[in-house]
Formats: C-alpha cells, structure tokens, sequence
C-alpha cells in the first residue's frame, strides 16, 4: 500500500470515529420517549441505561424523539438471560403508514443454553420479506454489544460490533424499492411472539421466569434529522459515501462479512428455493459484496 493510499484510509477512519463520536449526547431521557407498557420501560442512571420488561400483562416499548433520514444509529443492548423462548427483543426503524419503510433488527430468544437468532429484514414502500438470520458468535446475555444500522442511498449496512453481517444493496435501477425518502424513528420493543419466535411456535413462553428484561446503553446517532438538519461535515462526506464505504467494507470488512454469513447465517431469502421456484427477486442478483 502506497503513501497516498495509507494516508486516505487514516482520513476515513479518522472522520468516521468523529461522526459517530460527537453527533447526538448519550442520553435516553433527550432522546426517547417510554411509549407503551406502563412501569416496564425504565430510564435510569441519569439517563445513560433503559431497560425494557415483559410479564404475562403486557411488554413494552420505546421510540426516538426525532426521526432520522441516513445515517448511522448505534444501539448497545444486552438481551433477556436465561430461558427467553417466545419472546422478541425487536429494535429498528421505521416510517408510518401502509407504505412505510423499514429496517429490522429482531431477537428471537430460546431456551436456557440454546442460541438466540437474530432476525434482520428491510421493508420499502411497505413490501418487506426479505428476512436474512442469523446465529451470534458470542452470548448476547453476559455483556453488552453493540448493534448498528448503517443507512445510504446506495445500500444498508447491519453491523455487529462494528463487523458488517449485512448489506442489502439499492437496486432501483431493477425496479426494487428501497427506503430513500421517508425519514424514520427509532424503535424498540420487548413482547411476546410465542406464536412463532421460538421453534416456529413450538415452545411457549415459561411465565414462572418473569419478568423478563433487556438492558440498552451507548445510543448514538451519526445521522440527517428532520428537525436538525445534518452535520456539515457529515452530510459533505456523506455525499457519495466512498470514505465510509472504504472503511465498513474494506478487505477486511468484506471477510468478516463473508465470514459471518458462511459460518453464521441460518436463513437467507436469496437462496430459498422452495418460497421462490420460479426465479429468486432480483436483489438477489446483486447481493454479493
């Protein structure tokens, strides 16, 4: 590597950690409103921790005070320990309406000891199905990690720790919808899917182990806001995206990803023969990073 080309990559690294660093202060109480489930949504420690609960009465949930259109959200969550088969952490953006755009983090819990499946899946001008899953490399339970959402007019990225597990890339130009012009909030949500979270509905949710609650920390939001505008810096860099894109997906993030989704993905609608006999959607076509 030359010393022009070292000298781009310090830059873009340099200018990513700013954005993501400075963007919005870490507090829950400034930026999120308890929308649902009465006492089972808690801020607390001035307002740098939220936790979510669920018990046979009802779950709960949040959302964002401001709505987002591009950026990059970061979210630190520590899931629901133990025996949590039938429930789902979900968290996610989202516009509104019959034609609203999406982007979905979902976790599935399981019983004590088996494995949690993250679920992702991207809707636009209201279509989604196009579920990609995925088993984590670590016990999401023990300790915090940080799950991101990356959001261009050229592609989406979901991260885990910083590694990309995903990219679900604009294809307009093949007459797919993708999520460009809705700005959207964010969501969090803890509730009971027992109908289908868990072995396809097989095992049910072990009321005797409720409460059941999850823990987020670390919000940030390097992003475009309706109310605010963008960062001018961010929003110069953000124009074609190529510094960021170097350094998500550069060599090495193009090996973690191809790492995960070898070793850790379990359902991809890209290759499901069975729900598409006919030619799989054309997204698919592009999907290979």
């Amino acid at each position: 590597m030359g010393r022009s080309s070292s000298l781009t990559t310090v830059v873009a690294a340099i200018l990513l950690v700013t954005l993501v660093g400075s963007a919005y202060a870490n507090n829950f109480f400034d930026e999120f409103d308890l929308t649902w489930g009465d006492h089972r949504g808690k801020i607390f420690n001035g307002g740098t921790m939220l936790s979510l609960s669920l018990d046979r009465v009802s779950g709960s949930g949040f959302k964002s005070k401001k709505e987002y259109l591009f950026g990059r959200i970061d979210m630190q969550l520590k899931l629901v320990a133990g025996n949590s088969a039938g429930t789902v952490t979900a968290y996610y953006l989202s516009s509104q309406g019959a034609t609203h755009d999406e982007i979905d983090f979902e976790f599935l819990g399981n019983e004590t000891g088996k494995p949690y499946v993250l679920h992702t899946n991207v809707f636009a001008q209201g279509k989604g199905d196009r579920e990609q899953q995925f088993y984590l490399w670590f016990d999401p339970t023990k300790n915090f990690h940080t799950y991101s959402i990356v959001w261009r007019p050229q592609h989406i990225i979901f991260l885990v720790d910083n590694l990309p597990i995903r990219v679900f890339n604009n294809a307009e130009r093949l007459g797919v919808p993708f999520p460009k012009s809705q700005p959207m909030k964010i969501y969090s949500s803890l509730w009971n899917a027992d109908d289908w979270a868990t072995r396809g509905g097989l095992v049910k949710t072990d009321w005797s182990k409720a409460p059941f609650t999850a823990y987020y920390r670390g919000f940030n939001a390097a992003a475009c806001t309706v109310s605010s505008g963008c960062d001018p810096k961010f929003k110069s860099s953000f124009g074609d995206g190529k510094l960021q894109v170097a350094n998500e997906l550069n060599a090495y993030g193009r090996r973690r990803l191809r790492w995960v989704q070898k070793y850790f993905m379990i359902y991809n609608y890209c290759s499901d023969l069975k729900r598409f006999p006919r030619g799989f959607p054309p997204e698919c076509k592009r999907s290979r990073v």
